[in-house]
């Protein structure tokens, strides 16, 4: 553990490095250790880009506003060359202001540019049930933050598995939390967006 924040893999002095800052969905909440997609992502990178290391910054429950207060502690100790921000979730569950997301997903971005480091956004998607303009604008948010800072962004991270032909299959049993099954199908949404920034 690095200051509260699990690092995957020890850096070298000539490894690069990537933090994930998560909720629940990448701090491996409910799955066995080591299991998450974040570490698939360490061990994807071992195989095919040897020199990146992984530091998981992710904490349940936290929302974009938790992100953006503990940001620039975790820039400063772990000074990344990419950010990953997987947040956002937790706002659309607790109905949360839209605009103070985008303020937050802003501010995050904008934040980690500042220190040299290139971001992914990582989209999420508010459940059927908020309605179809609910939803819209919620992914709108993602689109505008990415824009905006001329980020990556992936559209869905849970594409493939909350649009499933069985949408409890591929979740634990909370149906709220991926399962282990998922996690290989999390990495690949993420993967072609996150290699562009390793080039």
């Amino acid at each position: 553990m690095l200051g509260g924040f699990t690092s995957i893999a020890a850096p070298g002095a000539t490894e690069r490095s990537i933090v994930v800052v998560g909720d629940s969905i990448s701090a491996e909440y409910g799955l066995p250790r080591g299991s998450g997609w974040v570490t698939l992502l360490q061990q994807r990178l071992a195989q095919s880009r040897p020199g990146w290391h992984v530091v998981n910054a992710s904490i349940s429950g936290d929302t974009t506003a938790g992100g953006r207060s503990r940001l620039p502690a975790v820039l400063a100790q772990h000074r990344p060359d990419i950010v990953v921000l997987e947040l956002g979730a937790n706002d659309a569950l607790r109905g949360l202001s839209m605009n103070a997301t985008r303020d937050n997903l802003l501010a995050m971005s904008r934040m980690a540019q500042a220190q040299g480091a290139k971001v992914l956004l990582l989209g999420m998607q508010m459940p059927p049930n908020y309605g179809p303009a609910m939803m819209k604008a919620f992914e709108q948010v993602f689109v505008d933050v990415a824009r905006q800072t001329q980020s990556q962004r992936v559209p869905f991270l849970l594409k493939g598995i909350a649009d499933a032909p069985d949408p409890f299959a591929l979740f634990q049993n909370d149906r709220i939390h991926p399962n282990v099954q998922a996690q290989p199908l999390m990495l690949d949404n993420v993967w072609p967006e996150l290699k562009k920034l390793l080039n």
